[in-house]
């Protein structure tokens, strides 16, 4: 199989790059995506890949404001040739999915969500960014309904979807009307270990924007001040939330990934608030051995059991207070082996495997129809 990924774009190494490399790994092949950032991507696995972008990459101040080319995107991933390719692999959160291909080649897209500021968050996006009324909320409302108009059209260019949990497998069905297979991300479970003795105090770790909702966590925290808690992270709304801390909340901006870890394994447990199509940090926490007190929506409910932390049930102070004191309660009943064992289900083998059985499958029984 002569084999092409399309990923939206690489102006970072995140979690769906993270996903792209081990998608690289079990199908290496040249890699198509709208704009990269050379200095994010040199020095990583993706640095050793042969990546073409498209004419986005050479717009004035691409790097950093590509999201303002948003009206080009759907021209720039129809320009991608991809005719020489037999498996097309595109890699999707907004329009990677929508690249071109014929009858003779079989188009696979692993889903991380359809377009969120275009589909289900488009009316929180809109108030986010002041867009509701005016000229600009006028030609953004515009922008939006065309993304959607030809986000829709292009369901039927993919021939099978991978969704990333069963979370956006049923926002797939809403959206495209389309049943899509669950492949959950991979984790790099091996490079956290297991720790079996635990310290007095809860740690969260995010990048500091809205709905990540460390602000809450910080509240709620503050409000109970015999309870310790480390913040990992920076971002956007760090100033806003140190204002709301209280003397028993400690934040320590941005961190190595060995402080991280560090901190991790020695928690009492991970705190996670955010409703995530997914969620690695979670999963990370539970690899270290350690319990999770999780927003009860999203993709938590597929990474945390009963058996590796507490859910909360509503976004505010009283429902986490209440999980914390239920967490404290029975604190005695997690087993910090049981719970690594749990992470172990996402590890970046697992992903292979599954990876490689389904596309592989897939591809055999194309190859019979043709």
């Amino acid at each position: 199989m002569k084999t092409a990924i399309v990923h939206d774009w690489i102006p970072v190494i995140g979690g769906a790059e993270k996903v792209l490399e081990e998608i690289h790994r079990a199908f290496p092949g040249d890699i198509f995506t709208l704009m990269r950032n050379e200095e994010a991507v040199a020095g990583t696995y993706l640095d050793g890949c042969r990546i073409e972008t498209s004419f986005i990459q050479k717009l004035p101040f691409a790097k950093s404001k590509y999201r303002s080319y948003l009206p080009l995107f759907p021209l720039a991933v129809e320009q991608f040739d991809l005719t020489p390719y037999d498996l097309i692999i595109s890699s999707s959160y907004a329009v990677a999915k929508g690249a071109l291909t014929t009858s003779n080649q079989l188009h696979i897209c692993y889903c991380h969500s359809p377009v969120r500021y275009a589909w289900d968050l488009y009316h929180q996006y809109l108030t986010e960014a002041n867009l509701n009324k005016g000229f600009k909320g006028f030609i953004a409302k515009m922008v939006l309904h065309y993304i959607r108009i030809w986000d829709a059209s292009t369901v039927n260019r993919v021939d099978h979807f991978i969704a990333n949990s069963a979370y956006i497998a049923k926002r797939i069905k809403k959206v495209y009307n389309r049943e899509a297979t669950v492949i959950y991300p991979p984790v790099d479970v091996d490079s956290f270990q297991c720790q079996v003795v635990k310290e007095d105090y809860y740690l969260t770790a995010s990048r500091m924007v809205p709905y990540k909702r460390i602000d809450l966590i910080v509240e709620t925290f503050s409000q109970m001040p015999e309870k310790r808690l480390v913040v990992i992270g920076e971002g956007p709304d760090f100033k806003k939330i140190k204002a709301k801390a209280g003397k028993n909340v400690e934040l320590l901006g941005y961190q190595s990934f060995e402080v991280l870890k560090d901190h991790m394994q020695r928690a009492k447990a991970f705190v996670f608030a955010a409703e995530e199509d997914f969620g690695i940090t979670p999963v990370e926490a539970q690899a270290c051995g350690t319990p999770v007190i999780a927003y009860g929506k999203g993709g938590s409910l597929e990474t945390v059991t009963p058996e590796t932390g507490i859910f909360f049930r509503s976004q505010t102070c009283e429902s986490l207070q209440q999980a914390v004191q239920d967490f404290e309660a029975s604190i005695h009943t997690f087993d910090s082996s049981a719970i690594r064992a749990n992470a172990e289900r996402f590890s970046k083998q697992n992903f292979l495997h599954n990876m490689k059985t389904f596309v592989e499958n897939k591809y055999n029984e194309f190859l019979q129809q043709q």
